[in-house]
């Protein structure tokens, strides 16, 4: 049988192809004109705004080819933002129509927004639930990659893209590209391997598909943190709070530190004082001021700790852990931490102190979960943890915060309180005007002497919606038109 020797046959040696773009940083998180997603050559021909075509396969050729009357026009790419070349590049391999919409200038065609069309009424490949608009959406909320990846791994190559939930993840880690944590890359691509394989049981790929959709669900953001405008947080800390001066000059000198470092404090909060006096309340204006999600850890609930690790994934019934979905809800590994109730997580049934186990989250370097079986990147999550009592907290868990007592309000502040806040907030939430629900001097002072003994603004509270209530009765059923409270009517009422 004759051999044919084809190696000296020139005609199947291809040129190398030259790059023709070059990629830029940038952090917008929306595209425009001025920051487009990349820029076509218009040397050949101006570009219409809606303009429709495919992205060639870079193996080949970094270009687009529009489709027009008059044909295929092949236009180089000539700059890409560093965010997009994977996403470029998996459009270019499955040969995605789509249509640009840009506009021509001194520099080239500006694209600014793709969308994927369907060609003769046939289906999108991209995904039936907007896929690539949900894909361009993440990266440009994304941070640029720190340096280009030039080798791809075959195991992120959307060649064989099927509209299932798996594959829906495989083309979410290919166009992410280095978007993501490194750590977290090889970790999706080990578990993408084990979702896909048969030669692990059913339970096993169930469980790492569950462990994929949580981890590509959050967005992984860098912990650089834009500064805060003081005069702005000071604001929000007196709409919320009454008082407490020593409290918010803490918190101001908290965010002038975020300010000039651009990163989390080393310390979380840790919020004591007696029940009612609104810790609560100072964790929530802090997420606010800081614009970050917040989620809420009830450490009186736990008494496991593998309720906060999660469970192994031998487990048929395994899960992640609270922690983990505290991420998971929140969306984004940026989020304030808060932990209510610290002092209460001694009371265990036996095994070791589940507060413990937020030892390593509180050290900002990073939190194992039984389930995902991956180090989480913690370094932009900011703990505020509230307590009671701060002698019955383990001194090596109290050592990760910074105190700050909270004391309680003085009769006079109680006052103020009630008359400017507690009741103003319950008329307007049940619709009486301020004139139709007085509180006479020596009224207020009967409510006052009922909540002597109670710590905090709790009962000032439910005073005030027990009055406002009985007003509301008056009005619409004995027909009066306003009801002024004496010490009388208040202690008859209470």
């Amino acid at each position: 049988m004759p051999v044919f020797d084809f190696s000296n046959d020139t005609s199947e040696i291809k040129e190398e192809v030259v790059c023709t773009y070059t990629t830029f940083s940038s952090n917008v998180d929306h595209a425009t004109i001025e920051c487009p997603i990349l820029i076509l050559s218009n040397n050949k021909k101006q570009w219409e705004h809606h303009s429709c075509g495919v992205f060639s396969d870079q193996d080949k050729q970094t270009a687009f080819e529009f489709e027009g009357e008059d044909g295929t026009v092949i236009s180089d790419i000539l700059k890409l933002d560093s965010r997009f070349v994977s996403l470029v590049r998996w459009l270019g391999e499955n040969h995605i129509h789509v249509r640009l919409s840009g506009e021509n200038t001194v520099e080239g065609y500006c694209v600014y927004k793709i969308r994927e069309i369907a060609l003769g009424g046939g289906t999108k490949l991209s995904a039936e639930d907007g896929f690539l608009q949900f894909m361009i959406e993440r990266l440009l909320a994304s941070n640029p990659p720190i340096e280009e990846e030039l080798d791809e791994d075959q195991e992120e190559e959307g060649d064989s893209m099927k509209l299932t939930s798996i594959q829906s993840i495989t083309d979410f880690m290919t166009c992410a590209g280095r978007t993501l944590p490194d750590n977290i890359r090889l970790w999706a691509r080990r578990n993408l391997a084990v979702a896909r394989s048969h030669e692990v049981s059913q339970e096993e790929r169930r469980h790492a598909q569950r462990a994929l959709s949580i981890m590509m669900n959050i967005q992984w953001k860098s912990n650089y943190f834009e500064a805060i405008d003081p005069d702005e947080a000071r604001r929000i800390l007196d709409e919320e709070l009454y008082g407490m001066e020593k409290v918010k000059q803490r918190i101001i000198e908290t965010i002038i530190q975020i300010n000039r470092t651009h990163t989390l404090p080393a310390y979380g909060l840790l919020l004591v004082g007696p029940a009612g006096t609104g810790k609560s309340q100072i964790a929530y204006a802090v997420a606010r001021i800081l614009k970050l999600p917040w989620t809420t850890l009830d450490m009186s609930s736990i008494n496991d700790p593998e309720q906060l690790t999660g469970s192994s994934r031998i487990y048929s019934n395994a899960k992640p852990g609270i922690i983990m979905e505290a991420f998971n809800m929140a969306g984004e590994s940026n989020l304030v931490f808060i932990i209510n109730e610290l002092d209460k997580a001694t009371s265990s049934n036996g095994n070791a102190n589940p507060a413990d186990v937020l030892l390593t989250l509180l050290d900002n370097l990073g939190f194992t979960d039984n389930y995902m079986e991956c180090l989480i990147p913690t370094s932009g999550v900011y703990p505020i943890a509230t307590a009671n009592d701060k002698d019955k907290i383990s001194a090596p868990l109290l050592s990760r915060f910074a105190v700050i007592d909270i004391p309680d309000y003085t009769r006079e502040e109680k006052k103020t309180i009630f008359l400017k806040y507690s009741l103003p907030k319950v008329l307007k939430r049940i619709g009486l005007h301020e004139d139709e629900c007085l509180v006479l001097d020596d009224g207020l002072d009967a409510v006052l002497d009922y909540c002597k003994d109670t710590t905090g603004i709790r009962d000032l509270e439910q005073a005030a919606e027990h009055l406002a209530a009985h007003a509301l009765y008056m009005i619409e059923v004995e027909h009066a038109t306003s009801v002024s409270y004496t010490a009388d009517m208040v202690n008859e009422l209470f």
